[in-house]
C-alpha cells in the first residue's frame, strides 16, 4: 500500500506545488499555491467543474441510480426467462470494455448513427446529437453502461426485505407508491447511499468514454475535469498544473463521500 498508493499519490501532491512541464524545461521549482490560484481563474477550469456537475447528476445520481432500482423492482416481478434475458443485456453493457462501449454509443448518436436512422423511420426530426448535445449524450452512454451495478446491488437489497412486511401493508389497503415510499426505500436506505457513493467516486473518473465519443468536444461542452486534466498535463504537457487539477478532482470526490457518509450515519 505504501510503494503502491500512498508513495505515488504523495508523489503527485509534492508536483501540485510545481511548475513541472515534459517538455523545454530543465528542471522544475516550487511555486506554492499557483497552480490552484490559476485553476480557479482559469474559465476552462470553471466549465469543467460545472460539467463534471452536471455529468455526475444526470448520469450517477439519477440515471444509473434510478432505473438500476426501476429494473431491479420490475425483475422482482417477472418471469424468470424475463429476469434471466434482461439482466444478461444489462449486465453485457457493464462488462463491456470501456472504449468498446463508446465506440459503440459513438455510433448510435453521430449524425449518420442508429438514433437518427430510427427517427428517420418515424418521420420524427434528427440532429448530430454529439455536436448539438455533447454532454446529455455523454451521460446517457454513462448511465447504459453503469446501470448494471445499480441494479444488482438493488436486487440484492430488495430480495432482504421480508415478504410478510409488504404483503401486510398491501392488505392494509397501501398502493403500490405507498409501499415503495413508505416500506420498501426506508429498508433499503443504507443500499441507497452505498450505491450512490460508489457510482459517484466511479463517474466523477470517467475518462475513456468520454474520449471516445466526444474529446470533451466540440470545443469544450463535454469536456469534464478528467478530460482537462489530461489536456494540461499530457497535451499542453503541463504536469504540475494537470497534476493540481488531479487533486482539486480528488477533493471533490472526497465531499462527495463525505456527504453520503454523513447521510449513513445519521440513518444508522
Amino acid at each position: 500500500m505504501v510503494l503502491f498508493l500512498a508513495g505515488p499519490i504523495a508523489y503527485c501532491a509534492y508536483i501540485a506545488f510545481t511548475d513541472l512541464q515534459l517538455t523545454g524545461q530543465a528542471e522544475s521549482s516550487f511555486v506554492g499555491f499557483d497552480n490552484f490560484t490559476a485553476a480557479f481563474r482559469d474559465d476552462a477550469f470553471l466549465n469543467a467543474v460545472r460539467l463534471t456537475l452536471v455529468f455526475t447528476f444526470l448520469s450517477s445520481i439519477v440515471g444509473q441510480n434510478t432505473l438500476g432500482l426501476a429494473l431491479a423492482a420490475l425483475m422482482q416481478r417477472a418471469s424468470k426467462p424475463v429476469r434471466t434475458v434482461t439482466g444478461a443485456v444489462v449486465v453485457t453493457a457493464w462488462v463491456l470494455p470501456e472504449v468498446v462501449a463508446g465506440f459503440l454509443l459513438y455510433a448510435f448518436f453521430r449524425r449518420e448513427g442508429t438514433l437518427n436512422a430510427i427517427l428517420d423511420w418515424l418521420h420524427l426530426p434528427s440532429q448530430n446529437w454529439l455536436f448539438t448535445l455533447p454532454i446529455l449524450a455523454v451521460s446517457f452512454a454513462n448511465v447504459w453502461r453503469g446501470t448494471a451495478f445499480s441494479m444488482l446491488v438493488y436486487s440484492a437489497a430488495l430480495s432482504e426485505i421480508p415478504k410478510e412486511v409488504t404483503e401486510s401493508a398491501e392488505v392494509d389497503g397501501a398502493n403500490s407508491w405507498q409501499r415503495l415510499w413508505h416500506i420498501t426505500l426506508p429498508m433499503i436506505r443504507r443500499s441507497i447511499g452505498t450505491n450512490l457513493m460508489l457510482n459517484t467516486l466511479q463517474t466523477l473518473s470517467v475518462f475513456g468514454l468520454i474520449w471516445v465519443m466526444t474529446r470533451g468536444g466540440p470545443g469544450n461542452r463535454s469536456q469534464t475535469l478528467p478530460l482537462f486534466m489530461y489536456e494540461q498535463a499530457f497535451q499542453k504537457s503541463m504536469i504540475g498544473y494537470g497534476t493540481a487539477v488531479a487533486l482539486l478532482l480528488l477533493v471533490v470526490g472526497s465531499l462527495f463521500s463525505l456527504v453520503y457518509m454523513r447521510l449513513l450515519r445519521t440513518e444508522a
